[in-house]
């Protein structure tokens, strides 16, 4: 890559991930030459203005780039200018595609933090071939969306000392208290969007699977079986229903080509939520079956886009939500993970045990901010950790899920240095 290129540039930092992608890029990537890029320089510079006060540093002087997605010769020359884009400008079902084209037309890498299976596992159908070709990296999932989930997983078998059959994850969040009463835990208006037309389309999913994967995973045993609908867990106290994010599709994209890369056995996954009572379960299981129909049909998708504070009972808006609430706002992510002991490990990863699993690790991942903090910081980790370790990265290149791309790294101690950033941890090893 020219010489002339700067590190790092941040694309859609006007946006409301953006700004507070560029506040965490002044101590995340301090050493590096970034710059930001967006459609409006006004708008670039006032955030310039504004997270460079927060962050007590002058950010006048940071170089800004005018890319639209509409334009893809602008696209182009964006990624031209750098060595890896950190996009943010999402939903990605819409704007993402463009920028992953002109990125490896361009050779320069790409992260970003979709939440989107459609859109991830379609651009691996579409341009993982080409990007190894052009020696570039494309990874997606790399914030909130499935960071802890997907190198938790490597964390676990890390410190299992053993083979790992399956791991549960249970997520709790919730606001500290303090702060102004007024404020909540919340969504920006983008994340919101990108939910209710993934879940529009979630049938496109099958479709796609069968073309990138068109043959399944040998099974192995014992089987991880589902938890009921709604369930209290032992593991943390809380009542769980079944997870709807990206965890699990990230988590089975990454163990899927670590089988097909180097024939590790795949483990095993199912990710659960937990709430605080029977009563916050159930409400939630309304307001899902509510939101999961009106997002089939178009005049449902227009109301829930119209109005997202009524239909998500508070939790996104236009607006997105408060700083106070913001840093309030906690994450746990514990992880359930059982196997065999070092030495009933088998000759070969393919082989199948006979007897049910022996050993238990219980690990959790934990961080404060996660929807624009940690995911911040991680997003811009993962790009820091592709321009320096690349040589521990698989292929030279391509579309890529996190654990599939950094298990080999050190992220993990990356994640770990910041102050939005995760913390990994062992719970009991048994």
């Amino acid at each position: 890559m020219a010489a002339e290129r700067l590190d790092v540039i941040i694309f859609g930092a006007s946006g409301f991930t953006g700004k507070y992608t560029v506040f965490e890029a002044v101590t995340v990537l301090n050493g590096l030459r970034w710059g930001i890029a967006g459609r409006n320089r006004e708008k670039l510079e006032s955030v310039l203005k504004q997270m460079g006060a927060k962050a007590k540093k002058d950010l006048s002087q940071t170089p800004i780039f005018i890319a639209d997605i509409s334009d893809e010769a602008s696209l182009l020359e964006m990624a031209k200018r750098c060595r890896i884009v950190v996009n943010t400008a999402g939903p990605y079902r819409f704007h993402g595609e463009k920028v992953v084209s002109a990125c490896i037309e361009a050779g320069t890498h790409h992260v970003d933090v979709s939440g989107e299976p459609q859109y991830m596992e379609t651009m691996q159908l579409k341009y993982d071939q080409r990007a190894k070709e052009r020696g570039v990296y494309v990874v997606s999932a790399c914030g909130f969306d499935s960071i802890p989930a997907d190198m938790g997983v490597v964390f676990v078998e890390k410190n299992f000392d053993g083979v790992v059959n399956s791991v549960e994850t249970f997520l709790e969040s919730g606001v500290k208290e303090g702060g102004d009463s007024g404020t909540r835990a919340g969504l920006n208006y983008g994340t919101w969007e990108s939910a209710v037309y993934g879940l529009a389309h979630s049938d496109e999913l099958r479709g796609i699977r069968q073309k990138l994967f068109p043959q399944r995973l040998p099974k192995f045993y014992p089987l991880l079986k589902h938890r009921p609908l709604i369930f209290r867990s032992t593991e943390v106290d809380k009542i769980c229903l079944p997870f709807p994010g990206s965890d699990r599709s990230v988590v089975m994209r990454s163990q899927r080509f670590l089988y097909d890369q180097d024939k590790k056995r795949p483990v095993q996954m199912h990710a659960y939520v937990g709430f605080p009572s029977w009563i916050a379960a159930a409400a939630v299981v309304l307001f899902a079956s509510i939101f999961g129909l009106m997002s089939k049909f178009q005049i449902g998708r227009t109301l829930l886009l119209k109005y997202p504070r009524i239909f998500s009972g508070g939790l996104a808006s236009r607006a997105g939500p408060s700083e106070d609430s913001m840093e309030r706002t906690y994450f746990k992510m514990t992880f359930k993970a059982t196997g065999w002991a070092q030495s009933e490990r088998l000759a070969e990863s393919t082989d199948q045990y006979t007897e049910p699993p022996t050993k238990t690790l219980m690990v959790r991942v934990s961080g404060m901010n996660p929807g624009y903090g940690a995911t911040c910081v991680a997003l811009l980790s993962t790009a820091l950790t592709i321009l320096r370790e690349s040589d521990k990265m698989p292929n030279n290149g391509g579309v890529l899920a996190p654990a599939a791309a950094f298990s080999k790294t050190s992220l993990i101690s990356e994640l770990e240095k910041h102050e939005h950033g995760m913390k990994f941890e062992i719970l009991a090893n048994k």
